[in-house]
């Protein structure tokens, strides 16, 4: 395949990005900060925890360290597409609930550029934000009237992204990620009374156009000619964001047929930031048959600005251990080419709540990658469950058990080969 048609596929990719970004969640916990942060795992990577700083392969795209694109090989394009079906239960002081959603989450494609040089541009996703439930209780003093607040909330941030992998030494790689971050975060609470029609409503819209980056180096130390240890370093930088923060009250009269509305609005900007963030993970590899690794992650919201304020915000803490397992990638029998991969993780929460610090999470991964064979090419079916246990800082606080299915597409086809015609 020639370059041109490279560049024709990049463009096609570049101009259908928008179209496929869709982020869905429904978790009151996105109420704060920018929402529910993405980890940004491929599912691949989320079979085996989460982890990837130090894994390097040319059979899959690993956006979680840029170096990693070096590892491509001369002849291989590949193309990575993932989707998330999600089951929530929820419980709070004994009433439980259930919420289904779909996400696409990414779209990213990889090929090499020159000797020892990696592409990789696509889609991925940063946070979501969606809510909608409601309260109502007696006012004091008269317990004929009750007050009903309705918090809603929706949107989500995304970034489209270019990078580089550079292979400086045969075991030493360094790479970088640069992205458009965008969206919109709309946030809002309505408060009426049983003896009027009349609503008030006090929103809070974020518009986020800005930019973040990213660099990671590995190196890799190899025992013999089947074992090798890869050390992977990332580095995210933080910064305040280019966003502007409408927030305002409305007073509404007849909610259900308006009359009269009246606005007192108020518009700021570069309100928010972004935390900067150390990542360090360490894969033992095998040959191709067996991949483990452990990450480790740090994001320093604790120094990030919040509506404009500091001190709104905890540090992040991440860690993911996982491995795969690929008996023989050239064995006759189909059950011994499937890549068998299982993961574990966790997390604190980067949020402080009114009520203390945001929910701790757990969670425990498994799957598999399934050789296809498609029209020619040789593609990839990536199947992850993810059970993540959402558990809050105090009892009587919302908790969440959270079941994922993971979907990814891998199509893996040899662009750049020379044929020859006897």
């Amino acid at each position: 395949m020639s370059t041109k048609n490279v560049l024709i596929s990049a463009a096609l990719l570049a101009g259908s990005l928008t179209t496929y970004a869709q982020i869905s969640t429904n978790s009151p916990y996105t109420r704060y900060g920018l929402g529910q942060l993405s980890d940004q795992a491929f599912v691949n990577n989320a079979a085996m925890g989460g982890m990837g700083y130090g894994l390097r392969t040319n059979s899959h795209i690993n956006t979680l360290n840029p170096a990693s694109y070096s590892a491509v090989d001369s002849l291989t394009f590949m193309f990575d597409a993932g989707l998330t079906l999600t089951r929530s239960n929820f419980e709070e002081n004994g009433y439980k609930t259930n919420a289904k959603n779909s996400t696409f989450d990414y779209m990213v494609m990889q090929f090499r550029l020159i000797p020892r040089l990696g592409f990789a541009m696509g889609l991925l996703p940063y946070s979501n934000v969606g809510y909608n439930f409601s309260r109502t209780s007696s006012i004091p003093g008269n317990e004929e009237v009750t007050a009903t607040n309705l918090f809603y909330g929706e949107g989500g941030l995304h970034q489209v992204f270019a990078g580089l992998g550079f292979r400086i030494l045969p075991n030493l790689s360094v790479g970088a990620n640069v992205g458009y971050l965008y969206g919109n975060l709309d946030y809002s609470t309505g408060l009426s009374l049983s003896t009027t029609s009349d609503r008030s409503i006090v929103y809070n819209n974020v518009s986020v156009k800005s930019y973040k980056a990213d660099v990671g180096v590995q190196y890799t130390y190899q025992l013999d000619k089947d074992h090798s240890f890869t050390l992977g370093v990332v580095y995210g930088l933080g910064h305040q964001l280019n966003c502007k923060e409408t927030k305002g009250i409305q007073i509404v009269e007849n909610a259900s047929q308006p009359s009269y509305s009246a606005k007192d609005e108020e518009l700021t900007e570069d309100t928010y930031g972004l935390p900067t963030t150390f990542g360090v993970g360490v894969v033992y590899q095998q040959k191709s048959n067996l991949t483990a690794g452990i990450d480790y992650e740090l994001q320093k919201w604790s120094d990030t600005e919040y509506s404009g304020e500091k001190g709104n915000y905890n540090d992040r803490h991440r860690v993911a251990a996982g491995m795969e397992f690929l008996p023989n990638p050239y064995g006759r029998a189909y059950w011994k080419r499937i890549r068998y991969r299982a993961g574990v993780h966790y997390s604190s929460s980067y949020l402080k709540l009114p009520t203390g610090d945001g929910p701790k999470e757990y969670g425990v991964s498994a799957g598999f990658g399934l050789p296809l064979h498609l029209y020619q090419r040789n593609t990839v079916l990536s199947v992850t469950g993810q059970y993540t246990r959402v558990k809050p800082s105090a009892g009587h606080l919302l908790s969440e058990n959270r079941f994922e299915l993971k979907i990814g597409l891998t199509f893996i086809e040899h662009w750049f080969m020379k044929w020859k015609v006897n």
